[in-house]
Order: C-alpha cells, then structure tokens, then sequence
C-alpha cells in the first residue's frame, strides 16, 4: 500500500443517516464526492436541505469541499469509497444484501490501481471479503491487497441524536493488511474527536459492530418480558425498574417496541453466519421473537383495557400517536407502530395515525398507511403514546384525554405521562 492521506480523494457511497455525516465530516478538510442512485435526495443536498434532519444546512455550508451527485462519473478519480449503503433483512428475516452487492458491483467498474474501498454497512463477520471484494475483483480484474485494498469502520450513528454524534463517538477501523489498517485508523482520526480503535482484522471489526446492538437488542427483551410478568402480577414495571435501579450495576433499560435500522436487524444478521457455520443460536433468537412480538402485544393490552371499559371494541377509533421508530427523528424504518396498527385493525377498529415528524408519501410508499393531518377532539375510544416525541410530553394529560370520548382508554405506551395520568402504560 503506496497511498498517503495527501494523496486522496474521497467517495462516499450512500447519503443516508450514515453516509451524510461521514461526506460532511470529511468535506470540511478533504475532496469528497457524496454520491446516491436517488436523484432526489442529491437534489435536495444540492439545495441544502436534509430531510433526515441528521445534518442542518449550517453543517451542509461548512462542507466546503463536499460535492453531491447522482452521476458514477464524478466519482470515477476517486482512490478512496467509503460505502454507507442500507443492509436490511428481507420478510424471512434473512440479509439482504442487494444494496451491498450494486455498490460492490458499481465499484468494480471504476476501482484502479492502488484504490481502497471501505464498507461501514453492518454485515455478519467474514462478508466484505467473501460478498464484496470478489464482486470487485471479478469486475475490475484486479487483485485483492495486490492491485486495490479493503479496510471495514461499522458505522455507529444513532438517527435524532444531537448530542452523541459522528465525531464524538469512537470508531473501530481495520483494514486489509497492516499497512491499510494504519491508513484507514488516520484517515478516520481527522474527524472522529473521540478517537479510534484499530481492530485486528476486518472480520474482528465486522463482529464488534453485530453484537453491539445484539447485546443491547437482548436487554430490552428481559425487560419486555419482564413487563410481561409484571403486568399479569399488577405490578407497575417502571416503579419496580425504577428501584431496582438504585442498584449501581443494574443496567437502566426500558421496555418497548424494538424498531430501526439496527436493533432489531443487526441479530438476523449474526444468527444468519451462525447456522450457515453450523451453530444454531438459542438465546438470541429468543430475545428476538421476544421484540418482534411486542407490536401485537401492546394492541392486545389495549383492547383488554377497552373491552373492561365496557367500550364497544368493534369499530371502535383509535388515535395512534406517532409512527417513526423512536422519538424526535423522522426515521420510519422498520417502525414497529405499524405492528400495532395492523393487529388494532384486525380487530375492526378504526385506527388514526398522527405524527408531524413521520413523511406522509414515505410512510404510504412503505406501508400503505395514510396519517392524519390532525387528531379530532373528544372522538377517540382509546389513545395510544406510541412514540416519545417532546410535541406530545408537552402536551401533557388533559390535551391527551381531550381527543378521547367522555368514556375511553389512555395508554402510555412510552412513559410520556406519570403512572396516574394514564389508564395502563407498558
């Protein structure tokens, strides 16, 4: 490896919640070219706006070296190609890996000599050099760690977050050979204020990344389940977490719907590697059927909270507030609320979705759901806090209980309000 940090061009392939952070981090010190297939969202860039609202146009401004395009063309004399594509799991719950196949597949067609690429998508351990380099090698006709190089920085971006972000969150680099893993580690040191940690081998930095929200993925099934348990014995589960977190090494998890782009992905991902070599994972399965269930449990508390109110639960309305996968952020990624909605709807009940942060056309495009522009006074037989945006802490319990009818449900499934403001709470 020949190539010094002088020496450099930077491609950044994929302008999501991962992709744009990284081309606006490093646009402020180097040459990048932001590149996306969607012509729209580079248009938008373009303009200066970001819809994910991950980066504000006074970040976008402060890129001064960053350019945004559609075209493969402009991003043929680059020599380094950070890849931030999407790495979803397909309805069986299995990797999809198209996105990480066409980038690898684009990336063949323009590689040259002495070029690095480096992949941030979370995979499971051994992928960017089983799936991805081959891809490139047979394309370009060059050889691996002879003629290009690879090195793997899982991206570690939490979507709405303000305070914890790309630069001051640690990142793990590797690379593909000693030489390229030094590379990567400083050229992500400019920008990363936290600094870095240099894995051993690509595959290293490939299972530090899966297991990060496998761990954490886990601890939410506990306590979803032991919300559970608690539920059955009338107890209420945030008092009871509550004290037990006076214990200094309990760990302060809440239950809840478990959505996104990486919790509830990311554990498919190691399980898939898992049985191919086989091994057949029990625990994390277990916590993910745990998760994954959590939608039509929350529905099914409802309509018995309903159903004991005397309520009529056929064709009875429901206002659902909030549809994004977590509070303050647009992201509507694999949202859990639609498990929600769909089960409500099994039912006969009729369900109003209401969330100023969600995308109307992406959640229709998505999901074949319609939101309201507005929820209706006194008309509900039940409301459900579904998300924790602050528009609906700030709303508080009377504006809550507003929309319902003189008779009807509360639930908090967020612990938006105090334990008596509401009728359940998860």
């Amino acid at each position: 490896m020949k190539m010094k940090l002088d020496d450099i061009k930077i491609a950044v392939i994929g302008l999501g919640y991962v992709g744009l952070p990284l081309a606006v981090e490093f646009g402020k010190k180097r040459n990048v070219v932001g590149f996306d297939i969607n012509q729209a969202r580079v248009k938008e860039l373009k303009k200066g706006r970001d819809s994910t609202l991950e980066v504000s146009p006074e970040e976008l401004d402060l890129a001064t070296n960053l350019e945004f395009s559609f075209d493969i063309d402009k991003i043929a004399n680059c020599n380094v190609f950070i890849v931030t594509v999407p790495t979803p799991i397909d309805d069986n719950n299995t990797p999809e890996l198209t996105p990480l196949v066409k980038a690898s597949e684009m990336l063949g067609g323009i590689v040259n000599e002495g070029d690095t690429v480096i992949y941030e998508s979370t995979v499971y351990p051994g992928a960017t050099e089983e799936v991805c380099i081959p891809i490139i090698e047979k394309l370009s006709g060059l050889k691996f760690n002879t003629n290009f190089f690879a090195g793997y920085s899982p991206e570690r971006i939490n979507p709405g977050d303000k305070v914890n972000t790309l630069t001051k969150i640690k990142k793990i680099t590797s690379g593909s050979t000693p030489e390229v893993a030094d590379f990567v580690d400083a050229l992500y040191g400019e920008i990363i204020l936290a600094g870095t940690h240099k894995a051993s081998s690509i595959k290293v930095a490939e299972a530090a990344k899966v297991i990060e929200n496998t761990q954490r993925d886990l601890n939410i099934a506990i306590i979803n389940e032991f919300a559970k348990i608690f539920n059955v014995l009338e107890i209420d589960t945030l008092e009871v977490l509550e004290a037990a977190g006076t214990k200094w090494n309990f760990l302060p998890f809440r239950p809840g719907l478990v959505g996104g782009h990486c919790i509830s992905v990311d554990p498919y991902y190691l399980t898939h590697k898992a049985k191919e070599m086989g091994y057949d994972p029990e625990v994390i399965l277990a916590g993910r059927r745990i998760n994954d269930g959590m939608g039509s449990y929350v529905a099914t508390q409802l309509v018995k909270a309903v159903s004991k109110k005397k309520i009529h639960i056929d064709e009875a309305r429901v206002l659902v507030l909030g549809f994004t996968f977590k509070g303050d952020c647009p992201d509507v990624r694999n949202t859990k609320i639609v498990d929600v909605v769909n089960e409500l709807q099994s039912f006969n009940m009729d369900v109003d979705i209401f969330d100023t942060w969600a995308c109307p056309i992406e959640v229709e495009e998505e999901y074949g759901l319609s939101l309201i522009k507005e929820p209706e006074l006194g008309v509900y037989d039940a409301i459900i806090i579904a998300v924790d945006h602050t528009e609906f802490k700030k709303w508080g319990e009377r504006k809550l209980r507003a929309f319902g009818k003189e008779k009807h449900v509360l639930y908090d499934v967020k612990y938006v309000l105090d334990k008596h403001s509401s009728d359940i709470r998860l």
